[in-house]
Parts: structure tokens; sequence; C-alpha cells
């Protein structure tokens, strides 16, 4: 099998909602202005009033209250708020997953706490585009969806091979398929003409060092993944993971002692409420 077979023609993956393509057209339209986007987003009441909680709740922390879509693009701006978009609308893709195979609820309050995680990361080192790093978390295990979607036979083997043989999930795909589920990650992304940085984040998630030419920000997501486990636990693994090499914090120019504890007291105090706003998509 090959990775591409499973980025088909057939729904729910051939592509994103089409107001996030037409958002997309009017970021790179040198002559749109936030009139036009507003009236894109507002034309999907659903997409407006996630949009408005997400702004509106811990994950920006504003003291005043943010009532229309015009207002959130000022004070968040374009680039940022497309961000929100992506990543609510790639969460809408993805219903219908058998509890068996994995827990949904668990899978997005990990997947949340990850995007946070490297938000703050980012924001530790000065980085002013941290809606792209918690995309990039939200969406790093998407991968593992595809598998349960296209695949539901062979991915119950894999798993099952994993809980037996004490691997970790990602190195029990490779075995049996040839692949990991960040590899099918970034092939769906790649699908649907979303930014390399983007791609590769995803991609080489569990294994930084071998993306080309965006190693920097598949280390954040490595480091935000391991973290988000230590703050979530998953009850479906039965083996506990290994202590993370310090030299990923080095990589990152932290110092675990001195970063993880504050990491850890911002996330937790933000995960509760925007999990909530996120995961109404699901």
């Amino acid at each position: 099998m090959e990775i591409q077979d499973l980025i088909s023609e057939n729904e729910p993956l051939a592509s994103l909602p089409n107001t996030f393509y037409l958002l997309q057209d009017a970021m790179e339209d040198p002559n749109s202005d936030f009139a036009q986007i507003g009236k894109i987003i507002s034309m999907d009441p659903s997409l407006t009033l996630r949009l408005l909680k997400i702004v509106n709740s811990a994950f920006y922390g504003y003291r005043n209250q943010i009532e229309t879509v015009s207002h959130a693009l000022g004070v968040v701006g374009t680039e940022q708020l497309m961000q929100l978009v992506l990543a609510t609308s790639v969460i809408g893709q993805f219903k219908g997953i058998p509890k068996d195979m994995i827990n949904m609820e668990y899978f997005w309050r990990h997947s949340v706490a990850c995007g946070l995680i490297a938000r703050t990361i980012s924001e530790m080192n000065n980085e002013t585009d941290g809606e792209r790093y918690f995309v990039a978390g939200l969406l790093h295990d998407i991968g593992r969806l595809v598998l349960c979607l296209k695949v539901p036979d062979q991915f119950r083997i894999a798993m099952d091979f994993a809980r037996k043989s004490g691997d970790r999930w990602y190195k029990a795909e490779a075995k049996y398929f040839g692949f990991d589920h960040g590899g099918v990650g970034g092939a769906l992304l790649r699908s649907w003409n979303l930014p390399k940085r983007l791609q590769e984040s995803v991609a080489h998630h569990h294994n930084p060092s071998a993306a080309k030419n965006y190693s920097h920000e598949a280390a954040v997501i490595f480091l935000a993944d391991h973290i988000s486990h230590e703050i979530i636990h998953d009850k479906d693994e039965e083996h506990p993971r290994g202590k993370i090499n310090p030299s990923a914090w080095q990589r990152l120019n932290l110092q675990e002692a001195t970063h993880k504890s504050i990491i850890k007291e911002k996330v937790y105090f933000q995960l509760e409420e925007v999990s909530q706003v996120f995961l109404q998509t699901t």
C-alpha cells in the first residue's frame, strides 16, 4: 500500500469546505479588504459563531468582548483568523470514527493541548505566528483518523501489535504499513494544497530531523506532542512513554527545568475552555 492510496477523491477527505477556499482566494487578492473577508465568513453562520467564541475565549484572553467578525479581524488579524478557520474546518471533516477504534474525546483534547503547547513554545521563542503552530499541533495526528476511515481493519491490526509489542503507535504503523500516521497526515494536507510548513510539521513530528525545510517547526510539534501526553494520559496506551531526550529542549533554546512547568501552567488554564470551543464542531 502507498500513502497516496489513502488520499482518494472520496468524501469526507476530498477537500475542505468551500468557505475556506473562498477565504484563501480573498487573502491572496491584494485588492481584498476586511469587509470582503468578513462578508465571506458571515455567509457561514456556524463558522461565524465558532470564530467569535474562539476570539472571546482564553485562547486570546481579551478583556473586551468582540462581537463582530470585522472587529475580530481588526484585533486578531486576517492571517491569524484564517488559521482559526482552517482549524475548525479540518475538525469538522472527521466524524463517525468508531469509539472502539479511537477515543475521539481524548484524541481532540490531546490535539488541542498539543496546539496550545506549540503556540506557547513559539511565544517563548519570540515568534509572532503562534496560530500557525497551534494549527500544526492540532492537526499533528490527523493521519490516524485517515487510517481509521480508509483501512479500519488494518489499522486495528497495527494498533493491536503496538499494544502487545510495547511499540509506540507510529513505530507499529511503520512496521505494518511501511509509513506512519505523520506521513499520512502530511499527504492529506498536501492534497488540500495547504502550506508546506504545515505539511512538514505534521509529516515529521516524530522525526523532526527528517523535515527538509521546516525542521524547527517539526521540532516544536515533537516537543509539544510529548508534553501533551504528560498533561492528558491516554488510557488506551498500556506501556509508559520514555523520557524525552534533553536535546529536544536544547534545540529550541529552552530548558526543561525552567520552562516545562510554565508551559503546563499556561496550557492548563486555557485547555478546558478552548477544547470546548473547538470541539463543538465534532
